[in-house]
């Protein structure tokens, strides 16, 4: 189905991200303010932007523990502060866990169509390598200095109320059929891919290189690295060395192999209306066709980017076989394995949306056609996703929608859907188009 163009249509005009450092990698010791300026001065210098431009500022943020003012930290402010943008541009920091980044777009598009603004920026920075430890409950109760509990925060990643996201991943992946094996063959083509696409250039698209300088207790720089590859990939890997992992937490299938790490990174992506930026003359990346955000019942992670993805082909009016690429940003290896049996569904992608939210409440929903699957397989994530790039939290819903557009590009144009997945089952999806 070809696309028919408006004024009114919501661009991305930018779309820029650093590199994804390993966790207590390179990137360790960056300020996640620095860390977030450096993705929005990038985007706006991709362009000449004039940073007076930028009306509005919408920047996920998953957490603020590893700021310098962790109380009320303001961290979209104090980061487009460090990029240059005007201190009378309002701003808003959020947490929507990994989702993020796509949904500041969302959330940006509406100020643009309420006439709110007119360029907005858009994206999120996370930087596990800085998460500091914590000491609870110490406030009010006078304890000698040996009985401190130290807690860190991130081990294991999840909800203290809740059981791991791996956990609850790895049960869903066997509830849906997919087994570790499968899992990690999608880690190992995942490394695959990228490898092929960096060799190719690809990433230099929307990846800019980052200087990284180390400096002496007295700010002197002693010694400096370009960091132009994401730091997570690993070329060497083999079915072998993933076959070798236990699983973690206790889960049935998830291992440190087909997950992503705790990555360090930051991205932006531009919008504006199609009007706006033909008026003053900015490059047009992709079009937005459609955009949603879902939530469901926390324990079922891994469905949420396959509901995220049928609300925006309902609501475009399109279908799955008109997409030329799918992104699914790679939680563990079982989000997008999940997601592709449910979109290779006819039932759940002609039944009800809200059917199928209550259907999906109460048991997996299976009978997916398997040569579908396996079709929509060759369109999945063809450069790599997050077991090879990195997962930086809260930036990388834009990092999946950046790296569909410049594939799009590179392929002749055309319809390509992302998505992706959040804490205790939320979701984000969009539809783009490349003219």
């Amino acid at each position: 189905m070809s696309f028919q163009k408006s004024n009114d249509d919501i661009v991305c005009v930018s779309a820029v991200r650093t590199p994804f450092g390993k966790f207590g990698g390179s990137m360790k010791d960056l300020d996640i303010y620095d860390l977030g300026a450096i993705a929005m001065k990038n985007a706006m210098s991709q362009i000449n932007l004039d940073p007076a431009l930028i009306d509005e500022v919408w920047w996920g943020s998953g957490d603020t523990s590893n700021t310098k003012d962790p109380f009320t930290p303001v961290v979209a402010r104090q980061t487009m502060l460090k990029a240059g943008i005007a201190p009378e541009t309002p701003s808003v920091s959020f947490d929507q866990a990994c989702t993020s980044a796509l949904s500041a777009v969302k959330y940006g598009a509406r100020s643009i169509k309420l006439g709110e603004a007119k360029i907005v920026m858009t994206g999120g920075s996370t930087s596990f390598s800085t998460v500091p430890f914590l000491f609870r409950d110490i406030r009010w109760e006078g304890k000698r200095h040996s009985s401190f509990m130290v807690e860190d925060p991130i081990i294991p990643l999840g909800y203290k109320d809740y059981a791991p996201v791996a956990v609850d991943s790895g049960n869903v992946a066997l509830e849906y059929g997919i087994s570790r094996e499968e899992q990690d063959e999608l880690a190992l083509a995942s490394h695959v891919n990228y490898g092929k696409a960096w060799e190719r250039g690809f990433f230099k698209h929307e990846m800019a290189a980052l200087e990284i300088s180390q400096r002496d207790k007295k700010g002197n720089v002693i010694s400096s690295k370009v960091l132009d590859m994401d730091e997570q990939y690993r070329a060497t890997i083999d079915m072998a060395q993933l076959a070798k992992l236990k699983p973690i937490f206790g889960n049935p299938t998830c291992t440190a192999g087909n997950a992503p790490g705790m990555n360090d990174g930051s991205t932006a992506q531009i919008i504006t209306s199609r009007e706006n930026a033909e008026k003053l003359g900015l490059p047009i990346l992709y079009t937005l066709v459609a955009i949603s955000t879902i939530a469901l019942q926390p324990r079922i992670m891994p469905v949420s980017p396959a509901f995220a993805i049928k609300k925006c082909l309902d609501e475009a009016d399109l279908i799955i076989e008109d997409m030329k690429f799918i992104e699914i940003n790679e939680a563990f290896a079982c989000v997008p394995l999940v997601s592709m049996k449910l979109l290779s569904n006819d039932r759940f992608l002609k039944s009800d949306f809200n059917a199928m939210v209550k259907e999906a409440s109460a048991q997996a929903i299976l009978d997916n056609d398997e040569a579908k699957y396996q079709q929509l397989k060759e369109l999945l994530n063809v450069n790599g996703s997050a077991i090879a790039t990195g997962h930086a939290n809260t930036a990388s819903g834009a990092r999946i929608m950046m790296t569909a557009a410049y594939n799009l590009k590179e392929n002749g144009g055309g319809y390509a859907t992302c998505a992706i997945c959040g804490g205790l089952t939320q979701g984000a999806g969009a539809i783009i188009w490349v003219e």
